[in-house]
């Protein structure tokens, strides 16, 4: 399903698509038309315009927000003129998997929105590499972080949970806890739930 008031931008996506093989199940031209849309057509993937008619502010995110809050577990790739980070952080916290940011100027680059596509479609995440560049921002964050919380964030970046990270370092799980918490705060991560700042703190990691 397309959501994207810009005509021209609206069919040349369709026509990517299809030419890629894929089914153009429900067009959106404005926020309002995009949630009963998705809940018409339940397609595989939402592909949106962070701003839409009738205000151009936020109408395409808000709609993928309360879509998935509709359709659990629905893959949405966001598009974007600029790299807007509260956008960004908003949409990462809805959950990462099957969730895509991508600025506009890469759907020129077919390849690349095409594979962006299919990853996130099966679940996968897709993040434009300046909209990574602008979250963490350009100096390395990890400068800030002690041996045991660079070590800790390691171990965070395979996968472990705190209780699994606690016995490889032969701590309690309340002290990995608290550098978790320390992360976080030098990394200047924004406050939502722990799971959307984890991811964020494993991709600076990776960045970095």
């Amino acid at each position: 399903m397309i959501g994207e008031d810009n005509a021209l931008l609206r069919e040349g996506i369709s026509l990517l698509v299809k030419t890629a093989g894929h089914e153009v199940v429900g067009i959106a031209a404005s926020g309002p038309e995009i949630v009963p849309t998705l809940l018409r057509h339940r397609p595989d993937i939402a592909v949106l315009d962070v701003r839409m008619p009738p205000d151009f502010r936020d109408e395409g995110l808000r709609a993928a927000i309360e879509a998935r809050k509709q359709l659990p577990g629905l893959a949405v790739l966001v598009l974007s003129q600029y790299v807007e980070q509260t956008y960004a952080s908003e949409l990462l916290a809805t959950g990462a998997n099957g969730t895509g940011y991508l600025l506009k100027d890469r759907i020129g680059r077919v390849e690349e929105f095409l594979d962006a596509l299919n990853r996130v479609a099966s679940g996968g995440t897709a993040l434009d590499p300046e909209v990574v560049s602008q979250l963490m921002n350009r100096h390395d964050p990890l400068n800030a972080l002690t041996p045991r919380e660079r070590e800790v964030l390691h171990l965070m970046a395979q996968g472990h949970d705190n209780l699994a990270i606690a016995r490889q370092l032969v701590v309690t799980e309340r002290a990995i806890t608290k550098h978790i918490g320390n992360i976080f705060r030098k990394l200047d991560l924004p406050p939502s739930d722990s799971g959307h700042r984890r991811v964020l703190a494993v991709l600076a990691y990776v960045n970095s």
